[in-house]
């Protein structure tokens, strides 16, 4: 660690401070509105040969600050895709507050003039990469999900909406919140027509934003820019279908907005497995497959406005009730210390109901230039009832080994409450600040279950065995963080940081297990069974003082830090015995990242970062989990905080000359005291502490920490757009590596597994008649265990698609998708070749053609299936579960379209280009 700190202090020395600078800044709008225009790029050059100074980004509010700037004459360029670039002469002799630049969207003429070259698609500014919505033609009813994944660099992985290689976690529409961290609902809630421009990025945490120092926090975060002419009016969509087997389908999405107001209802009811409802009839991310047959009704509201000039606010609320049949087969081999190899099959069945509610609020109140207050809460609880059973048995070269059937009932109620406030002030001298943070948090899991099972042992000789048990499980949590932060300028291009911060983290849980002992329903009698029955205390209290430097040159920004954590666990049982462990870990914990611009479009990320995990309440408390009597589950209390090493980059090019775009992710984990599971497996009848027997072939895991986990994972995409076919291509690939420790029988042991993928794209760009997306990906992989040489196993994945929606005739429309898939090397009867093919025939009608009639069919081959392989540190899975099949649906949609009069386009140039 003291090279780090020889690093840092050489860093401090290299600063001195400058002569007398001043500053100036501003605010970015639509010239003539309240409607502030994020990301902009500012640019500050010298006169009269335009060389470039100083340039930043503004932020989400449309808000720049550019320090550090000697007296003279000035030009002040302002720029924004889609608008018209602003030019401004400023002479300095001091602080200067420009107020507000108002931008004219750019004014496209084309009755005089026939343009025929293609339309830039984006740019690359710093990080975050800009996307022009017009030069990416879609349906006029296409939803913005269908519109993003026309983006180069943009996929939907294993249902997971993925943007440069990393999952998508946040979706802002003109910089504000929208349904909190929905992604699907944000995207399928949003028509595409009403969308000017896209941007991605990676958002910083709530504290960076305030303090303007990075702590590493990021959320890949998609901003979509609206047009002007379609903030102010209503619009959505409705649809409602009914099908054979008595399918059926009721949904509307309703957007009401009013320039800085804006409220959205979303509404749903189906049988047909779909999870949120679409404004586009031929989206399938969001519902296919989905294992089980699932039933949902959904409610949801979003909103947004300023309240005056200080106040923003944003929130949202949802309500989700879901009823899911499910019935799975799976097989798994486990990884054994002998040669005789261990298999374990299951076949199940389970109903589940859920009720769900989610609140969250982001509340900013800006008390004047120099202090600033954000408020944002969150809130969810969920109630659930579970009616399952399965059938579980082990075997090995001898034979069974033993088997299982459980019938479960229960009752499940969790509820989590966060608040989140902080508190900004600037100093008058730039860089200057001070940050307040304080964060609660509540939580809480209630379970009343009822378990009845028939266990047999086959080996050495048959022995059966009834349960017959309730099971209560009443865990309650809170936890508190405060802490502080200033910044300082240092020299005329250095910061400094000073960090300090303190929180708790509390954990109450009950475990109890009672034997029912009579046949009655409504007052069973019952006993506690003290072997699988704990009473468990656990708390972490830390303090953490990190200091920091960021140094910031026109293309290159660097910062380093260098934490400290002292933290204490402890952890205390009061039943079914007394005893406390109590713990202290003190851990140093460097961070650098490195940020360089090698031109406009062009720039490339380091992060070396790392970072402690303290053991959840879960894995601490050693109460023993008989769910499945042939694999028992423990706790442990011994177990330590893990401490990870992170490396990651990030490069990404983007040319609007040429709409070529590069985007590569790499990213190493190296973990020490991960934690893994012991397995272990009786090769007799063995007494557990507490006397539970644990028989011959029965298994007990056991959460441990080893050390030896190893990640790597990396992306590439490639994109260009193709003209003599009017469409877009892109090629992506990756290569990811894991390595995972795992003890068995004492015996440490690895699972290597590496996985080789690569995709191609071809996405049209011809017109709003036709609409096709035409993508394959492939990915092999290659596992090996380091104690069981039986596991290693190399399977093949491929799946296709063809989505194709066509305009044919006069409001007649042809929607067709087919997805393929294909899995070679699984398991013996887990390996699928599944055809999966939908189409539907439509017709617009009314006047306006916002109406549509049409005829679907899901499956018309009936081959739809759901297969997956999961692999851990103690087995080798593969399993299926059942799936949505066959059916026709007739529906009817409408389109919902009343913008106000006075604020379309037309308007709209009229009243600006005067």
């Amino acid at each position: 660690m003291k090279h780090c700190l020889y690093l840092l202090f050489f860093l401090l020395s290299l600063t001195q401070v400058s002569g007398q600078t001043f500053s100036i800044k501003g605010r970015v709008k639509e010239a003539g509105k309240e409607i502030t225009i994020p990301m902009a790029t500012i640019l500050l050059q010298n006169l009269p040969d335009s060389s470039q100074v100083d340039g930043m980004i503004s932020d989400l509010d449309g808000e720049f600050e550019i320090t550090n700037i000697i007296s003279g004459e000035y030009l002040l360029k302002v720029q924004y895709l889609g608008y018209e670039n602003l030019y401004k002469s400023i002479n300095i002799t001091g602080d200067l507050d420009l107020g507000v630049l108002g931008l004219r969207e750019s004014a496209r003429d084309l009755d005089e003039v026939t343009i025929s070259a293609r339309r830039a698609q984006g740019e690359q500014r710093g990080d975050t990469t800009l996307y022009n919505a017009d030069a990416f033609k879609t349906m006029k009813d296409a939803s913005a999900q269908t519109l993003i994944q026309k983006l180069p660099g943009v996929i939907s992985q294993d249902g997971t909406l993925q943007a440069q290689g990393e999952a998508i976690t946040q979706i802002l529409v003109d910089g504000k919140p929208f349904f909190g961290g929905d992604v699907n609902t944000a995207l399928q809630n949003l028509p595409a027509e009403v969308i000017q421009s896209i941007e991605i990025f990676d958002q910083k945490s709530d504290k960076a934003l305030l303090s303007g120092f990075d702590d590493g926090e990021r959320m890949k975060t998609i901003n979509i820019i609206t047009k002007p002419d379609k903030r102010k009016g209503q619009f959505g969509k409705a649809t409602v279908g009914y099908g054979t087997d008595d399918r059926y389908l009721a949904g509307a999405s309703i957007n009401a907005f009013n320039e800085d107001r804006r409220i959205t209802f979303t509404g749903l009811s189906n049988n047909i497995n779909v999870l949120d409802y679409s404004s586009d009839a031929n989206t399938q991310s969001n519902n296919r497959p989905q294992n089980g047959i699932v039933a949902t009704n959904i409610l949801g509201i979003n909103y947004s406005d300023n309240w005056g000039e200080k106040i923003k606010i944003s929130g949202s609320y949802q309500y989700n009730h879901r009823k899911n049949t499910n019935q799975s087969s799976l097989i798994r081999e486990y990884v054994t210390g002998s040669d005789s190899d261990q298999i374990y099959t299951e076949d199940s069945r389970e109903t589940r109901t859920s009720q769900d509610h989610r609140f969250d609020m982001r509340l900013e109140y800006n008390i004047n230039e120099n202090n600033r207050i954000l408020y944002r809460p969150r809130v969810s609880a969920s109630f659930e009832t579970e009616n399952s059973g399965f059938f579980g048995q082990s075997t090995n070269d001898a034979g069974p080994l033993n088997q299982t059937e459980n019938i479960r009932t229960a009752d499940n109620k969790d509820y989590d409450m966060f608040h989140r406030l902080f508190y900004s002030h600037k100093f008058s001298k730039q860089g200057r600040s001070l940050t307040l943070s304080a964060n609660t948090g509540s939580h809480g899991d209630n379970d009343n279950a009822y378990r009845t099972a028939t266990n047999i042992y086959y080996q050495p000789i048959e022995v059966s065995e009834l349960i017959n048990q309730n099971i209560t499980k009443d865990r309650s949590g809170s936890d508190w963080e405060t802490g502080i932060s200033y910044t300082e300028p240092l020299g005329k291009n250095g910061q400094m940081e000073l960090e300090y911060e303190i929180g708790n983290r509390f954990n109450d849980s009950d475990q109890l297990t009672f034997d029912i002992l009579n046949d009655e329903i409504t007052n069973p009698d019952l006993a506690l069974d003290t072997a699988l029955s704990n009473s468990f205390e656990s708390k972490y209290l830390r303090h953490e003082v990190e200091l920091g430097y960021q140094y910031q040159l026109e293309k290159l920004k660097f910062q380093a830090e260098l934490e400290y954590q002292n933290a204490t666990l402890k952890n205390e049982q009061f039943f079914p015995a007394v005893g406390t462990i109590d713990r202290t870990f003190k851990s140093f914990m460097p961070t650098v990242r490195l940020d360089y611009e090698f031109s406009d479009n062009t720039n490339f990320e380091f992060d070396y970062d790392t970072d402690v995990d303290a053991p959840s309440v879960g894995e601490l408390q050693n109460a023993i989990d008989n769910s499945n009597p042939l694999q028992l589950k423990t706790g442990n209390p011994n177990l330590e905080q893990s401490y990870s090493n992170r490396l990651r980059l990030r490069f990404r090019s983007n040319n609007p000359e040429n709409d070529r775009s590069w985007f590569v992710f790499a990213q190493y984990n190296l973990i020490k005291d991960a934690v893994s599971n012991s397995t272990f497996t009786a090769e007799e009848a063995t007494e557990l502490p507490g006397g539970i027997i644990l028989e011959k072939g029965s298994q007990l895991f056991r959460p441990v920490n080893l050390d030896g986990y190893q990640d790597f994972r990396s992306w590439v995409s490639y994109g260009i757009p193709l003209d003599f076919l009017k469409s877009n291509f892109n090629l992506n690939g990756g290569f990811s590596s894991t390595k995972r420790p795992g003890q068995v029988n004492n015996q440490l042991s690895f699972n290597n597994s590496q996985r080789i993928s690569t995709g191609i794209s071809l996405t049209s760009n011809i017109s709003d008649q036709i609409d096709f997306n035409i993508s394959t990906r492939v990915s092999f992989n290659d596992v090996e265990n380091t104690l069981n040489a039986s596991l290693n196993n190399k399977y093949f994945n491929q799946r296709s698609r063809l989505n194709l929606s066509w305009i044919i005739w006069e409001g007649f429309i042809y929607r067709f998708d087919i997805n393929h898939q294909l899995n070679s090397g699984l398991s013996e009867g887990y390996d699928a070749n599944v055809v999966l093919m939908n189409m539907s025939l439509g017709k617009k009608v009314f006047k306006n053609q916002r109406g549509e009639i049409s005829l679907s069919v899901y499956d018309l081959l009936g081959q739809n299936r759901s297969v997956y392989r999961n692999i851990s540190d103690a087995y080798v899975e593969d399993g299926q579960n059942n799936v949505m099949q066959r059916y026709f649906m007739l529906s009817f949609s409408f389109d919902i379209r009343h913008f106000n009069k006075g604020t379309n386009m037309d308007d709209y140039k009229e009243i600006y280009n005067d």
